[in-house]
């Protein structure tokens, strides 16, 4: 059961990311007349099918941190491999990077501490914390607060240390233990409501909570498609990863929803697929699309590192 939560999770996203890469920036409208259906190739990046981006690159490099132990030196030293050297990329190159990632992780080079590296301005919100922080789950499956969140707030500072990306990267991570523990999808939803409520009451959280009023405060899978975005603003990525997840039966409607959200494309689905990935496991993702993605031999084996060094498990 750990085994494929492991690999659902890791493969989960990775494989989202790749059906979004071709359309990265294409609009709502443009994919209703045509939507995503399959994993295709070139498009935006002109990148093979199968090809995925800086969100699977940098969730590979913590996950990979973490077979190890917890280490956010090391962390930070395999962001700058990344960028630098092509670590943990498809094809040995990166492509589409962002660019408060890339001047964190240039601070980074000139030896800022991790925790004082990221963006901390409020224009420093995008989406590039939170779709990389899903391994934490897995290595914070039975941590207590406040220490579970003191990590995730510190791995989310390498390139985002707004209190508002810290505390999305937290309300991400408690649904995927949530998830990780058996709960259902409703249940995972209203519990970890209940936990980020309680936890962020305090300065300087407490004035970020309204940000996330449609989240916490009322029910996101009741909206209509209409009132979801899905740009790079961290708060669009995350209502629309859990408003696929919500309003779904499977793991391949999910992340096409998400895909076909348009905008950050690549981004929505890679956060919606790490989730959909551990909910509805390895075994329940299209198999055709887990053929095609880059370097599958080396992903099943870095989940395989991962849920050996949590759950000690030998697969």
């Amino acid at each position: 059961m750990k085994r494929n939560k492991v690999l659902g999770g890791l493969s989960g996203l990775c494989i989202a990311d790749a059906l979004g890469v071709p359309f990265e920036s294409c609009s709502r409208d443009e994919l209703k007349r045509n939507p995503v259906t399959a994993m295709v190739g070139y498009g935006v990046y002109n990148q093979p099918a199968g090809t995925w981006s800086d969100d699977s690159s940098l969730t590979f490099c913590l996950a990979d941190t973490l077979c190890q132990g917890f280490n956010l030196d090391d962390i930070a030293g395999k962001f700058c491999k990344w960028l630098y050297e092509g670590y943990w990329t498809p094809y040995g190159k990166t492509f589409g990077v962002g660019n408060t990632t890339r001047q964190a992780i240039f601070r980074l080079t000139k030896g800022v501490n991790p925790e004082e590296a990221g963006g901390k301005s409020e224009y420093s919100n995008g989406n590039g914390s939170l779709m990389r922080i899903l391994p934490l789950a897995y290595y914070l499956e039975n941590a207590e607060a406040p220490k579970k969140f003191e990590i995730i707030h510190q791995v989310s500072s390498i390139t985002h240390a707004h209190p508002r990306s810290q505390m999305a990267c937290a309300i991400y991570i408690q649904l995927a233990i949530n998830l990780l523990k058996g709960d259902e999808l409703k249940l995972a939803y209203q519990s970890m409501k209940a936990t980020i409520s309680d936890f962020y009451r305090k300065d300087p959280y407490c004035v970020e909570v309204n940000n996330f009023a449609r989240i916490l405060q009322a029910d996101i899978s009741k909206l209509i498609e209409d009132e979801i975005k899905s740009s790079g603003y961290v708060i669009d990525t995350l209502e629309a990863s859990l408003w696929c997840l919500l309003n779904n039966n499977s793991y391949a409607e999910t992340v096409l929803n998400a895909v076909n959200l348009g905008g950050d494309t690549d981004t929505t689905s890679a956060v919606t697929g790490g989730l959909a990935g551990i909910y509805y496991g390895y075994e329940n993702i299209p198999k055709d699309w887990v053929e095609q993605i880059a370097r599958k031999k080396d992903i099943m084996e870095l989940a395989n590192r991962l849920n050996k060094k949590i759950y000690g498990n030998i697969l």
